[in-house]
């Protein structure tokens, strides 16, 4: 029975460690096909950052140049859009903790872990529309039910 247990244990302890290397990787593949996107065009790719996020070329310019990869820029931008933040706190904030990883960055301009607006970031869609708009699934009541 004790070896059972601690046979559970382990594999519990596993699953905890596993689940958060997961949820980072969906955000790096994210990060990783925007590089891909940003070196087919780059022109393309600050445009869409430029009108996903309401700033001018020239702000863009300067964030892409003070980050590591197009990836980076994109996600300064969407950290500062869903923390509240101006750029500069963020781009400030990147330069500390970039080796950290979003995550980390993230919580520390107050996105907390968990939450739906951690949730909503790591969703990534980067055309700005939410995956989870549109119709409903078709639990509800709707036209012509009773």
């Amino acid at each position: 029975m004790k070896k059972l247990l601690s046979m559970l244990a382990a594999i519990f302890i596993t699953c905890l460690m596993i689940l958060p290397a997961q949820a980072s990787s969906d955000l790096d593949v994210f990060i990783s096909n925007l590089n891909v996107q940003a070196q087919a065009d780059l022109g393309a790719f600050k445009v869409r950052l430029s009108t996903q996020f309401g700033v001018p070329a020239a702000r863009v310019d300067a964030v892409m140049a003070s980050v590591k990869t197009p990836g980076d820029a994109y996600m300064c931008f969407r950290v500062g859009q869903v923390a509240s933040k101006p750029i500069e706190v963020v781009s400030k904030e990147y330069q500390v903790n970039k080796g950290k990883g979003w995550g980390v960055i993230a919580k520390n301009l107050g996105i907390k872990p968990g939450s739906k607006e951690f949730h909503d970031l790591k969703k990534g869609n980067f055309d700005g529309n939410d995956s989870d708009s549109g119709k409903g699934k078709g639990k509800g009541k709707g036209k012509g039910k009773k």
